[in-house]
């Protein structure tokens, strides 16, 4: 039985430095495959003929296509993966800027892009309000299949290989339950040589695993963190996110409250206000307490209701008196303005709607909403 490849994307460029001789070799591949966006080994052409063919032999460069996109009328684009082994999996491109130009075309602004990664198929949390959690978790991601989703959404966006961008890892999974992988590809979508993203540009979004967040600090990666809180009390909490029986609301600020933060950053937490449930000013009155002490920034989302779900999307009015309350009080916090609402925008939606539809048949489609 022939070995299966092993994924070019999976490797950080002193591994590839220890295999190909001289060192030089590496850096050359390296180039092609994060500044070229070269998927075939075949066309690197400063490659030697002997070093190519020992690349298409034992290495896969097309580990992810592209099956489904869907675009928004504000630009943002979701993309559905499917991996070699046949799974599915989705990514999202966010346009937080518009290029601007002065009236003789000079460019005073360029744009500014967020790519949303996803770190697993599917997810072990089983949040009560997200729409990944019906699929259930089916496996992590390895390092390769997280960094070419940064490849493939440069490439298929025409993003200049110069063009840094930020990168969230708040797609489908638990970041903190695939560290080993996801560790990997911070290190190798970092690399000056390749994709020089610095980690400063990275975010990893947590749903509260304390002892790994605790981990993520000692790796000293340089990443930002960003937690998802969405209640101020244990019992809502557990009601919410399940995993909070086992690390609570305590543990998980004792575990941030020891994270190094760059003295220029803060720690995010993501607030998701649910009509109701979470949205009144005694949940932010309590929520400016459990942060006392920390250097924080709270995201208020307002949530997009889906199919099945039992929840509702909060007053706007609401959620700007809660807002209101905590800045006057000296808590930095803003709204998320809402992106890909008119597409499948909750995470994990446009995944079951390909597989509810036909789950067998790869297509690349483009939907536009005009």
């Amino acid at each position: 039985m022939r070995e299966s490849k092993k994924n070019i994307y999976d490797y950080m460029l002193e591994e590839l430095q220890q295999i190909f001789k001289p060192t030089f070799r590496a850096k050359q591949i390296y180039n092609w495959l994060y500044v070229k966006y070269e998927n075939d080994f075949s066309k690197m052409q400063n490659i030697p003929k002997d070093m190519r063919e020992k690349l298409e032999n034992e290495y896969e460069i097309k580990n992810l296509e592209i099956i489904r996109i869907q675009t928004s009328k504000d630009g943002t684009k979701k993309y559905l993966f499917k991996t070699k082994d046949g799974l599915s999996f989705e990514s999202v491109l966010i346009k937080m800027r518009d290029k601007k130009q002065d009236e003789n075309g000079k460019i005073t602004e360029s744009e500014k892009w967020t790519f949303c990664l996803s770190s697993q198929v599917g997810c072990k949390v089983g949040c009560a309000f997200c729409y990944t959690a019906k699929g259930g978790f089916v496996r992590n991601l390895s390092s390769g299949e997280i960094v070419e989703q940064v490849v493939q959404l440069k490439k298929d966006n025409n993003i200049l290989p110069e063009k840094r961008v930020n990168i969230v890892y708040m797609g489908m999974g638990e970041p903190l339950d695939n560290l080993q992988n996801v560790s990997q590809a911070i290190k190798i979508l970092s690399d000056l040589e390749g994709l020089s993203i610095s980690a400063r540009r990275q975010t990893i979004s947590t749903s509260g695993i304390a002892p790994k967040i605790i981990k993520l600090g000692e790796m000293n990666l340089g990443v930002q963190l960003a937690i998802s809180l969405h209640a101020v009390d244990d019992t809502l909490r557990s009601q919410l996110i399940p995993m909070n029986k086992a690390y609570n609301i305590q543990s998980i600020i004792n575990a941030v409250k020891a994270f190094p933060v760059d003295a220029r950053k803060r720690v995010m937490f993501e607030y998701l206000v649910i009509k109701d449930i979470n949205d009144d000013l005694m949940s932010a009155k309590k929520l400016l307490k459990l942060l006392d002490g920390i250097k924080a920034k709270v995201n208020l989302i307002l949530f997009n209701p889906h199919e099945g779900s039992q929840f509702k999307r909060p007053d706007i009015e609401q959620v700007k008196k809660f807002a209101d309350f905590l800045i006057n009080k000296g808590l930095l916090c803003t709204i998320r303005e809402s992106k890909g609402i008119d597409i499948s925008a909750a995470c994990g939606q446009l995944r079951e709607k390909e597989l509810l539809e036909n789950e067998n048949v790869p297509r690349r489609t483009i939907g536009k909403e005009l």
